[in-house]
Order: structure tokens, then C-alpha cells, then sequence
């Protein structure tokens, strides 16, 4: 969730449009900016902070685990009824990959890798960092319940490789960054790198779904590691939505869309749907499942061609701003508060969650003031001087 950007599953401005090394994949710049007047797009930063709520709901109200620690009892308990809807949060997720195969093909566009690979790193480490260090030095405290992890698994979590090296994780939605980053990679490698033009991104969503279908059908775990079949439609579907969004008459842009979405909700369902059980938390019916997920793919497509033209307030562009590091801290260190307000000082339920999404958007806001706002740049321009 970086420009995206859930603990487990059961979780710029415009750029000019360049032409292809032959000068024949120029495609038509839209006659005025579908967003801000500025180009930005402030409707995708209000909905990215509507998928980071979403998940803030599942790891509140919507799961079993640690967070029932933090209440006293089942969050079934304390949300009778709306549970059952908190449970569809962790599909924010999926969101966010739509939104994040949007950004990313629409910030590498025209950019050499250098650029892009600085531009990345500079977005997503900073935020990271602090909240690596928060939540460690707040689960080090006595009166905090929950174990915090070595101090050798600690450290590797600041080069966010924890997952893949099979170290504990210091934050539950960091498996969310371990995909963003291959995604990252494989974008950087096939579009980045030799330059982006409409053919090249074509072949590159074509060759990623045939490729990612083949790891799965093989089995074999690496090809599955490095092509992620189960996210890979949901970044798919949104570059090619921002295909759309540069010519909403690419009917082969649509095409790509159509398929991101059908497999997306496919491995959605299979991944988040079961049985009814009577021991399991969740119970989401397929319909509801693919429900959301088309609603995520159906809001970005409506931004990438311009219909919310109303949703245009500036302070979305705080929102957007505050939304990657709430994600990432708003998870464990949410348990904390949660417990202090409901067992301490006994706010009843409906004021602890209210209290606990507004603490961590203050945090987020401290982190992006006094954190984000010089790191970021002094960080790019270090690695992009």
C-alpha cells in the first residue's frame, strides 16, 4: 500500500506521455487532468484511505486472534452484527493492488529505472522504519501483552526481506509490502527498464497472466513465489486501467481489465471463502466476496475515466498522504489502544474502535509531518542525485 499499499490473507502528478522508440505508440493526452486541476487524481487518494479502513475494520472487528486479547472477548461479541461485515475488510487488500498496478504504471511512465527504483524506495522505507521501531519498543513494554520478536528478527525487518528469510515479522501487513515489492521488480525489469510504451505493458499483463496461471497449474513453489498468481491479477487489472485511463477507447486495455478482474475474484473466493463452520470467525459467502471485489475494480475504473469529477476536495490529498502509514501501524499498535480504552477506562465498543482509527490517523499524521516529509525527499534524491 505503498501508493497502495491485513496481517494474513485471512489482508504523482500526470506524467507526459512519451512516445515508443519508433515513434508510434504515442497515445492521445487527455484534453484536461481527471482529478485535481493540478493532475492528481485526488479521488484515488480518498479511496486508497477507504481500503485502509477497510482493513482497520477485519483487524478490529471483522477476525479471532490477538485483537480478541485486546477486547476481552470475540470481536463477535462486541460486534454482534456488524462482524459479519468487518470480515469483507481484508478484500481492502485487493484493493489496494488494483489501485497500487494503477500508480505504478502511471508514475514509471517515462521514468529511467534509476527514477523509478529511488522514487520506490524513497515512498515506502521511511514510514516503514518508524513503524518497525514503534511497534518493537511498544511491545518491549511490560505492561504490553503481546510478545515482540528478537532483536536479530528486528533488524532484518528494516530491509523488509523478513518474509522470504523466514524471520518473524514486527508487522502483521508487511506480507502486503513482500508482494508490492515484487511487483516492483517485475514492472522495473519488463516496462522500466527498456522503456514503457502501450505494446510493451500489453505484452507484459499478457505474458504475467499466462505465466502466473502456468506456476500455479506446475505447482512448483518458486515460480509461484516470483509470479504470485493469487495478487498478480488485481496489479494487472489496474495497469490496465490506467491503460483506460489514457484512452478510454482502448478496447484491448479493457480486455486486460476484464480478465484481472475475473481471475482476481476467483482466487479471492477460493483463498477467503469455506464452508460454513461453527468454529471459524469468518463467514463471507462467495457472492459477498466477489461483491467487493468488483466494487474495488469498479471505483478505480470510474477515477481512471473521469466520472467522480465531484470528488475533487483537497483534503483528499491528506488523506492519500496519511493512509500509508496508517496501514502500517494502525494493526498491532491498534491492540494496544483498543485495550486500554474498552478494559481500562470501559468505553463501551463503538467508541474504542471510533477512538482507535482516530488515534492511529493522528499517529499516521505525525509520522507523515515530522518523518515522511523530509525523509522522503532527502532519501530520493540520494539515491536518484
Amino acid at each position: 500500500m505503498t501508493e497502495t499499499v491485513v496481517s494474513t490473507p485471512d489482508t504523482a502528478p500526470t506524467t507526459a506521455v512519451p512516445s515508443g522508440g519508433d515513434g508510434t505508440d504515442r497515445l492521445p493526452t487527455p484534453s484536461r487532468p481527471r482529478g485535481g486541476g493540478d493532475g492528481r487524481l485526488r479521488a484515488l487518494d480518498g479511496l486508497r484511505l477507504v481500503a485502509a479502513l477497510m482493513v482497520a475494520a477485519y483487524h478490529y472487528g471483522g477476525r479471532g486472534g490477538d485483537v480478541a486479547t485486546a477486547w476481552g472477548t470475540s470481536p463477535r461479541e462486541q460486534f454482534p452484527t456488524l462482524s459479519g461485515l468487518f470480515a469483507y475488510g481484508c478484500l481492502g487488500v485487493q484493493v489496494f493492488f488494483v489501485i497500487s498496478g494503477f500508480v505504478i504504471c502511471r508514475s514509471g511512465w517515462g521514468r529511467p529505472l534509476r527514477s523509478f527504483f529511488a522514487s520506490r524506495a524513497a515512498r515506502l522505507f521511511p514510514a516503514y522504519w518508524v513503524a518497525v521501531v514503534l511497534v518493537t519498543a511498544v511491545f518491549a513494554l511490560p505492561m504490553v501483552a503481546y510478545a515482540t520478536v528478537s532483536p536479530s528478527d528486528a533488524l532484518l525487518n528494516l530491509t523488509m526481506l523478513q518474509q522470504p528469510l523466514g524471520a518473524d515479522r514486527v508487522l502483521g501487513v508487511c506480507w502486503t509490502l513482500w508482494a508490492e515489492l515484487r511487483f516492483y521488480a517485475l514492472f522495473a525489469l519488463c516496462v522500466v527498464l527498456p522503456g514503457a510504451t502501450r505494446q510493451r505493458v500489453v505484452l507484459f499483463c499478457a505474458v504475467w497472466t499466462l505465466a502466473a496461471a502456468l506456476a500455479q497449474a506446475s505447482g512448483e513453489p518458486f515460480l509461484g513465489v516470483l509470479l504470485m498468481p493469487e495478487y498478480a491479477p488485481f496489479f494487472i487489472g489496474g495497469i490496465g486501467l490506467y491503460l483506460v485511463h489514457r484512452d478510454r477507447r482502448d478496447v484491448l486495455a479493457w480486455g486486460i481489465v476484464a480478465v484481472g478482474w475475473a481471475i482476481g475474484q476467483h482466487y479471492a473466493v477460493a483463498g477467503l471463502w469455506h464452508a460454513p463452520d461453527p468454529h471459524a470467525f469468518s463467514q463471507r459467502s462467495s457472492l459477498g466476496i466477489v461483491a467487493v471485489v468488483t466494487l474495488g475494480f469498479a471505483a478505480v475504473a470510474a477515477i481512471a475515466t473521469g466520472r467522480p469529477t465531484w470528488a475533487n476536495w483537497r483534503w483528499l490529498t491528506t488523506a492519500g498522504a496519511l493512509t500509508y502509514p496508517f496501514y502500517l501501524v494502525h494493526e498491532h499498535l491498534g491492540w494496544v489502544v483498543i485495550g486500554f480504552l474498552h478494559r481500562r477506562v470501559g468505553l463501551p465498543s463503538s467508541v474504542t474502535i471510533a477512538g482507535t482509527v482516530a488515534s492511529m490517523l493522528v499517529l499516521a499524521w505525525l509520522v507523515n509531518r515530522y518523518v515522511e516529509r523530509w525523509a522522503t525527499p532527502q532519501l530520493r534524491g540520494a539515491l536518484a542525485p
